[in-house]
């Protein structure tokens, strides 16, 4: 008796099965981002928008070289969603404290406003999915979602992470 090719029959490696986590992924994104979408479509915006907001509400301060890192965009790209946010009153740009050449972004309060709104309207949404799956789902998530990541995303993540466990210790 010959025994199959190992992890041939293991169900999670089977097409099918990666096809579903494919749609997963699609409609749980589409479904995770429209109320937010509706929000900022109200504003003229859209999701590049609220990454930035997110990502300068998550580290005030943040240099726009590291905000490039985070998001993976061209400075021509970042300079077409950041312009308005700073024209609208949204985000500030203030020289660096030891390099002037430097910009660092913050949040005014409407951005954080806004931020908080986004936000709130997603939150609900995984606290929601969270309760139904239960903690040891919720852990399998974050492994599957990091193991979809890139090194530069999960670098990115881990500064982050880093950064919030900081500022719960002050």
């Amino acid at each position: 008796e010959r025994s199959a090719p190992a992890g041939r029959g293991l169900l999670f490696l089977r097409e099918e099965e990666l096809r579903l986590a494919q749609d997963l992924l699609f409609f749980g994104y589409r479904d995770f981002t429209a109320g937010a979408d509706a929000i900022l479509a109200d504003l003229d915006m859209g999701r590049a928008h609220h990454r930035v907001l997110h990502f300068v509400g998550r580290r005030p301060g943040i240099t726009v070289g590291d905000l490039l890192g985070i998001l993976g965009i061209t400075k021509q790209s970042l300079g077409r969603v950041l312009t308005p946010l700073v024209e609208d009153g949204f985000v500030t740009q203030s020289p660096g404290r030891n390099d002037r050449r430097q910009r660092l972004l913050s949040l005014t309060e409407k951005g954080a406003a806004l931020e908080r709104r986004l936000f709130e309207r997603q939150r609900d949404t995984v606290m929601r999915a969270y309760r139904e799956a239960g903690p040891q789902a919720v852990e399998g998530f974050r492994q599957v979602m990091r193991g979809l990541m890139g090194t530069d995303a999960r670098a990115a993540l881990d500064r982050l992470e880093a950064g919030t466990k900081e500022a719960e210790r002050r």
